[in-house]
């Protein structure tokens, strides 16, 4: 039980020093790659004890089907590692090819294809217009990919830091809300469609309002914050010259846009992981840029080789994200999180509560293993139940509400999304500063969402 407990303590710990960064001075990637590898080489040393607690659903599900129980070591390292480890290089695989996509068309100077339609300086007009359009394309590509390219595009129409921190937070709040709708928009949507306990269109229809509402009123409040209007950074002179024309713009810009929309296409035919559509995206992108610049000058060859435009890709950030999941994922592993679910099973009792709570706890800890930990306590019911399970059958309102909560829910907290851990690594946003300007605002959206998902299914 004490190796179990200290696993915990090194996760807050670790957590904690991932929230004071700026404090400390410690770069959050450092301390959350010694978080990741200290929790598994806990639970590899002493796996015999913490697995001994029986807390671990994964463990069990090893003994029924087979397995021994003096195969510990074997079942730590081949069966959960191995099987952790793809789901997070999944995760980072993907994350490198949208980074690697969005860069290639920055290069090509082919965000002005929007940025220079965009002539409104009211920042009001301009926050409402980029979160309108966040939260559709988030449905049509993902939260993540959208944020991404969100990003880049503010860095280009604001100058001062203050005003890109807001937009870039809203932006994640957009991008999650948005995603939360969609089968395809965030990764706990696409779990539980896959899984089956829901279908798209029953989805789409039933957390359409929900999620807008999540998003509108975070924008009605933001409304009446901001206040002025927005400045263009000063550009340097290299950066005003024009070393593209408007036709290899509108063309990079076009298929990097069509290479984001083709992932979930990919997918549906094939049914390989989203990360092979994004990579082989990436490499459609690399082969016409290269042929692109062929005819160009030797100096805007170099300033367009995709070779170069990839050394722009924030790698601390992927390595941060690849040491926070490698800790959340002992932690699934070791069976915390199974305890913590049956928890809130046992206390709370109530679908919407619980629900409710997994969306907070999304916001600290991230909402994959908790909608999987829920997957797992939770059967899908035949569709003739009746009262209590009802709830329960395919496109029953605990898995709807589920898909809500764990998309919405993550907003509250800079690093509590995919998308946030991205807006945060490429504008440098501290968790303090998020927490003191947008969390409450998070929080009312989050609130006001769920209050119009239980109104609609007949809650109150």
């Amino acid at each position: 039980m004490i190796a179990f407990n200290v696993m915990i303590a090194v996760f807050v710990l670790g957590y904690l020093g991932i929230v004071l960064e700026h404090n400390a001075k410690i770069n959050k990637a450092a301390t959350a790659l010694i978080m990741g590898g200290l929790l598994w080489a806990i639970y590899a040393v002493f796996g015999t004890d913490i697995l001994g607690l029986d807390f671990s659903s994964s463990w069990h599900h090893y003994l029924h089907t087979g397995g021994e129980k003096s195969d510990i070591i074997k079942f730590i390292v081949h069966h959960e590692l191995v099987e952790q480890l793809y789901e997070i290089s999944s995760i980072l695989f993907f994350l490198l090819g949208a980074m690697g996509i969005v860069e290639i068309v920055d290069s090509f100077q082919g965000f002005r294809v929007i940025t220079d339609q965009i002539k409104t300086r009211n920042i009001v007009k301009l926050l409402w217009v980029i979160s309108v359009l966040t939260f559709f394309m988030s449905a049509v590509l993902d939260n993540l990919t959208t944020t991404i390219v969100m990003v880049t595009l503010i860095r280009k129409i604001l100058s001062e830091k203050e005003n890109r921190w807001f937009f870039a937070s809203m932006i994640v709040l957009s991008a999650n809300a948005g995603g939360a709708f969609s089968p395809i928009g965030d990764v706990t949507t696409i779990m539980l469609w896959i899984g089956s306990q829901v279908t798209s269109s029953h989805i789409i229809s039933s957390l359409f309002i929900p999620s807008l509402v999540s998003m509108i009123v975070p924008l009605i409040i933001s409304s009446f914050i901001l206040k002025g209007r927005s400045e263009a950074p000063i550009l340097e002179e290299s950066e005003k010259r024009e070393y593209t024309s408007v036709q290899e713009r509108r063309l990079i810009f076009t298929l990097g846009i069509a290479c984001l929309l083709f992932v979930p296409v990919f997918k549906s035919y094939t049914h390989l992981p989203p990360f092979v559509g994004m990579i082989f995206g990436l490499g459609i992108m690399w082969f016409v840029s290269d042929i692109m610049i062929q005819k160009k000058a030797h100096e805007d060859q170099r300033k367009l080789s995709v070779v170069k435009t990839l050394h722009k890709i924030d790698t601390p950030t992927i390595l941060f994200f690849l040491g926070v999941l490698l800790g959340v994922a002992s932690l699934s592993s070791a069976g915390q999180l199974d305890l913590m679910a049956e928890a809130m099973d046992k206390h709370i009792g109530n679908i919407y509560g619980i629900n409710l709570a997994i969306g907070f706890l999304s916001s600290i800890v991230d909402n994959v293993p908790l909608v999987a930990s829920a997957m797992g306590m939770y059967e899908i019911a035949s569709p003739d139940a009746v009262g209590y399970l009802a709830d329960f059958t395919q496109d029953g309102t605990f898995w709807s509400f589920l898909a809500y909560c764990a998309g919405t829910g993550g907003s509250i907290l800079i690093v509590g999304s995919a998308a946030g851990v991205a807006a945060m690594g490429m504008e440098g946003i501290t968790f303090g500063w998020f927490f003191k300007r947008i969390s409450w605002i998070a929080a009312i959206g989050y609130l006001a969402g769920a209050a119009t998902y239980m109104i609609g299914s007949g809650a109150f």
